[in-house]
């Protein structure tokens, strides 16, 4: 999940401050993109799922994260508005979707008795380790004068193997008979 949280705000909470401050673009420009994205994540949502169903759970969030690990530099690199858009455009098809899955992944990981809490405290611990990102990745772009997209770029990458990393080493839980008795010793 601190995988997953580190990726989600590396690509989208600083991206359109990317857009302003490194690239000086007005905000309808900025918004663009980020609409785009944002619908193409909900929307291929559902594909992702089916693969999901037919695939198993852990390969349908790794092989839209090593597509993402691919795209990102080619939107974060660029100094063209139209590269940007649909650079960052495809990316909400892929990385930008890894998060919705995670949390069904998460709940067919435990058993009945703790199924509902645990899932929750990893979730909410991912979120708490995800939400230090935009002020390390502030601090950096400012610092070291850089600009946004550099650290945003390391960010994703690390998060992006990360994640992948510990879904390989993590169990399929596709097919998994979630029992619905609780069974308390």
């Amino acid at each position: 999940m601190a995988s997953g949280f580190v990726v989600n705000y590396s690509i989208f909470s600083l991206f359109a401050t990317h857009l302003q401050k490194d690239l000086g673009l007005s905000p309808g420009l900025v918004s663009l993109p980020l609409m785009i994205s944002n619908a193409a994540t909900f929307a291929v949502s559902f594909l992702w799922g089916w693969v999901a169903d037919r695939l198993g759970r852990r390969w349908s969030m790794i092989i839209p994260a090593l597509i993402g690990l691919l795209i990102a530099p080619v939107y974060l690199l660029s100094q063209t508005y139209w590269i940007i858009t649909v650079g960052f455009s495809v990316q909400g098809l892929f990385a930008g979707a890894i998060l919705g899955q995670t949390p069904g992944y998460l709940s067919e990981r435990f058993p009945t008795e703790v199924r509902a809490t645990a899932a929750g405290f990893c979730y909410q611990q991912g979120e708490l380790f995800g939400g230090a990102v935009p002020p390390i990745l502030t601090y950096l772009a400012t610092s070291y004068g850089v600009g946004f997209a550099i650290p945003m770029l390391a960010a994703t990458s690390v998060g992006l193997i990360s994640f992948c990393l510990a879904l390989l080493f993590g169990p399929e839980t596709k097919g998994k008979v979630l029992v619905a008795d609780l069974a308390v010793a």
